[in-house]
């Protein structure tokens, strides 16, 4: 049978078109080259496992860049079967694991743009985390400082720790009143019966965690005996990349932040109807006025109040926002309380009459007719010495164990990835471990523009915004925010897509897999056949970057573990 011209042209297309999905056979086309060099006595492009030219066909491991591309094409081998199977292996358990992180946004966007944040700077997750409990144990080692322990004040430490989800402020007229009058005492302990709830462990999360753990176990157990072929489903890899997911997960549940926003807010206005300011004449028996017209300690905020809208969003990940501005009135609180403590101490009451100081025999509270008294008299009885400064005892140094903390976590368990695949064969700088470090490089940068906003925007609100230094920081730290969340939308879809490419052997190319970004074309050779000495420096690396997955997120665990009995008042 005589095909046409046009198609015999159409049927060669169809074969290479074939040939191009299904992709490279390398053992093969290594075959073909070692015939064709031993029918033509011609050795060039052989090479060593080192890279070296070889003067005996049987020494040859690997062949040259330039000898791969021209030999065996640049074809990539997609297989649906095996795609299917390493992405519902590996892949998916990771994904299916971010639905367990605490969200509670008022917008589903909001809540979206939180696990896009988490997912795309581990480091600004970790730190989030970090500084949220090392805020909670610092406030709570504050109070304990008393040297009495005024009415109310366990309540107090419990409602200002749990309020680090939401724009806080205080009032510092009203202040001293919520904090003195007796008749308020209802309102911190309603409030903190209404916020005393948690996010923790249940059946899904416990069940989410250990497929994760399940899913990580299985893809290493074989890959110290076969490193090198390993590195072509990557499941080790991918599993280290995104092992960190487990103790930002786990560090969560442990911690249980209050940030569900219309919860939280139904609370408040509950316990609102509680309030009272102070007495008008106390002296003869007036009962207070019903609730201020302007509450005392605010939990919301609209967006023309908070420099960055960050601060308005409940979800934890957005604590880095609030931080700085949470510390500085969480100090003015403990200040107030630290005011009526010193004053009650001494056995002074409120209308400042050492002599009318009122105490029954047995009893070492404080009695309520030592707390009533004017309004003017309740605000000179907590008046400061000085006004406090805006950034709070210690707010830098928690910020910094919570950055050190954020970036071990990260750099411990993507670091890991990028171990695996710069030492397996041809070691240097491939596709693969290209991906990581730029995953991890701007996860890195992710942090410190959304931190550097977080701190010039308290800076601005500071000190006077109509100053010129003030609108300065203030713009800058807008476009630091804008940039750095645009980074992380990014940086999520790198990673899936990373982790797509690799289980569709898309970088199973000459390119990929000579490590010529490292190497330069010059140097750049592809291992086919792995010698025993590759195979055990790959063992090698492999067992330290596993050590070091392990030990940062199991480490970072225990350390949340370590400090939350700390924060209980």
């Amino acid at each position: 049978m005589h095909l046409r011209t046009g198609s015999q042209a159409s049927l060669l297309l169809l074969v290479h078109s074939v040939e191009k999905v299904a992709g490279v056979d390398w053992t093969q086309c290594f075959a073909d080259i070692q015939a064709n060099a031993n029918a033509t006595n011609n050795l060039d492009g052989l090479l060593d496992g080192n890279g070296y030219p070889v003067s005996n066909i049987a020494d040859a491991t690997a062949i040259s860049y330039s000898l791969c591309t021209s030999s065996c094409g640049d074809g990539r081998d997609f297989q649906w079967p095996v795609f299917s199977q390493d992405f519902s292996s590996w892949l998916l358990p990771y994904l299916a694991l971010i639905s367990q992180l605490p969200f509670g946004a008022q917008y589903r966007l909001d809540n979206l743009m939180s696990a896009l944040l988490t997912v795309g700077s581990p480091v600004l997750a970790g730190y989030s985390l970090f500084v949220t409990l090392l805020n909670s144990r610092w406030i709570n080692r504050r109070f304990r400082q008393l040297a009495v322990a005024y009415p109310n004040s366990c309540f107090a430490v419990a409602i200002v720790s749990s309020l680090q989800q939401v724009p806080l402020n205080v009032d510092s007229d009203c202040f001293a009143s919520l904090v003195v009058h007796p008749e308020n005492d209802c309102w911190w302990k309603y409030l903190s019966q209404l916020m005393d709830y948690t996010h923790t462990w249940s059946i899904a999360s416990a069940t989410s965690i250990a497929w994760v753990i399940i899913a990580y176990i299985l893809s290493i157990a074989n890959s110290p005996s076969d490193a090198f072929t390993s590195a072509q489903a990557d499941g080790g890899a991918t599993g280290s990349m995104w092992l960190w997911l487990i103790p930002i997960v786990v560090g969560w549940l442990l911690l249980s932040p209050k940030c569900d926003s219309k919860r939280l807010q139904r609370a408040y206005d509950h316990a609102d109807q509680h309030t009272r300011t102070g007495m008008a004449d106390a002296s003869i028996g007036i009962p207070p006025a019903s609730g201020p017209t302007q509450r005392a300690l605010t939990i919301t905020a609209q967006e023309d109040d908070v420099i960055s809208p960050d601060a308005l969003l409940t979800p934890p990940v957005f604590n880095y926002s609030r931080s700085l501005r949470w510390a500085y009135i969480a100090e003015t609180i403990f200040q107030v309380f630290k005011a009526a403590s010193e004053k009650a101490q001494k056995c002074i009451p409120v209308n400042n009459d050492p002599y009318r100081w009122v105490s029954e025999p047995g009893d070492m509270a404080i009695h309520p007719d030592n707390r009533c008294g004017t309004p003017d008299q309740i605000r000179a009885y907590c008046a400061q010495p000085a006004q406090p400064s805006h950034w709070a005892p210690g707010v830098i140094t928690r910020m910094a164990v919570a950055s050190c903390a954020s970036l071990a976590l990260q750099w411990g368990t993507v670091g890991g990835a990028f171990v695996v695949e710069w030492f397996t064969p041809t070691t240097g700088m491939g596709c693969r471990s290209l991906s990581y470090l730029i995953y991890g490089v701007v996860s890195t940068l992710i942090w410190m523009m959304l931190l550097t906003s977080s701190i010039l925007a308290h800076y601005s609100i500071a000190y006077d915004r109509k100053s010129l230094r003030a609108r300065v920081a203030e713009a800058f730290s807008h476009c630091l925010r804008m940039i750095g969340k645009l980074l992380a939308i990014a940086n999520s879809i790198w990673v899936i897509l990373t982790c797509i490419l690799q289980y569709s052997d898309f970088y199973d190319t000459c390119f990929c897999n000579s490590s010529m970004i490292s190497r330069g074309q010059a140097a750049a050779y592809i291992t086919i056949i792995e010698t025993t000495t590759q195979a055990a420096a790959a063992k090698v690396a492999w067992i330290c970057a596993l050590i070091m997955a392990c030990t940062s997120a199991f480490v970072f665990i225990v350390l949340v573990g370590l400090l939350l009995d700390t924060v209980s008042a």
